[in-house]
């Protein structure tokens, strides 16, 4: 007998068991891979500008990019715009985050809220916000208050939508089990279905920061002397793209921190599931 028929006659005694196939498709934390993709990115820019591939003028080297920021950092023009964009970014998205919370969590609950705010919401939320910066301007002036209700109006929508969508999710037979017990309606939303609606509510924190952060550039870069969209317009109408893309680079930043922040807060809020 040969050794391939020994071997196919082991096989059929002994069936080799079939793998969970369906592992395949659960993500696993992998966090060497995006830094290893990042850097070979960026390898590669490197290259492909040392070789003259690419116009230093349009696409400058990354080295040059990381000298112009450290020549922002060491002037203060950095700490400078970054402060103002943040304030901008901060006082907008905490007062539509407010807004929209409530006006969410009354859709959610109520129904005469839901009836009548939910066409309005549908209505409003696909208008593009900056569009409405002129406006904004001629109602509060060209200074802080027309660019922070801008981006509190941006940001006002998605809360609402995410707060609403988040409390409808919450099961109604946790809703019956308290209201069995007769438990008072402000203790059901505060210990059922406001954390019930929270992990909701957290994804739709990430969508409008990111939100206020394109807000914020728009809107700087159409009245504003200070702030990073103020600085990215001005550098590239100087035709500095080592400074524009440095300015870009600080955005990146910026909304890498911002995301850090989030997972962080979700972390602790939602530390009970």
């Amino acid at each position: 007998m040969t050794r391939r028929a020994i071997e196919a006659g082991d096989a059929a005694a002994n069936p080799r068991p079939l793998g969970f196939r369906g592992g395949g498709f659960v993500a696993r934390p992998r966090p060497l891979a995006a830094w290893a993709a990042l850097i070979g990115a960026i390898l590669l820019w490197q290259a492909a500008s040392t070789v003259g591939l690419v116009s230093p003028v349009f696409l400058p080297s990354p080295d040059s990019v990381a000298r112009a920021l450290w020549r922002l950092a060491l002037s203060g023009k950095l700490a400078d715009h970054l402060e103002a964009s943040l304030v901008r970014i901060l006082g907008g998205w905490v007062i539509g985050t407010l807004a929209g919370l409530a006006a969410g969590t009354a859709i959610g609950v109520f129904s005469l809220a839901r009836a009548a705010g939910l066409p309005i919401v549908s209505a409003l939320f696909p208008i593009p916000k900056i569009a409405l910066l002129p406006l904004f301007i001629l109602w509060f002036g060209i200074g802080e208050p027309a660019k922070l209700a801008t981006i509190a109006l941006g940001v006002f929508f998605p809360t609402v939508i995410a707060t609403a969508s988040g409390i409808d999710q919450v099961p109604r037979s946790l809703i019956r089990m308290a209201q069995s017990f007769n438990l008072p309606g402000h203790a059901i939303l505060r210990t059922i279905v406001l954390p019930g609606a929270l992990p909701g509510i957290l994804s739709g924190f990430r969508i409008s920061a990111s939100i206020a952060l394109i807000l914020v550039v728009a809107a700087e870069m159409i009245g504003a002397e200070r702030g990073i969209g103020a600085f990215i317009l001005t550098a590239g109408n100087l035709m500095q793209t080592d400074q524009l893309l440095a300015g870009v680079v600080v955005l990146s930043l910026l909304g890498l921190g911002v995301g850090a922040l989030l997972s962080a807060a979700e972390r602790w809020l939602l530390r009970w599931r």
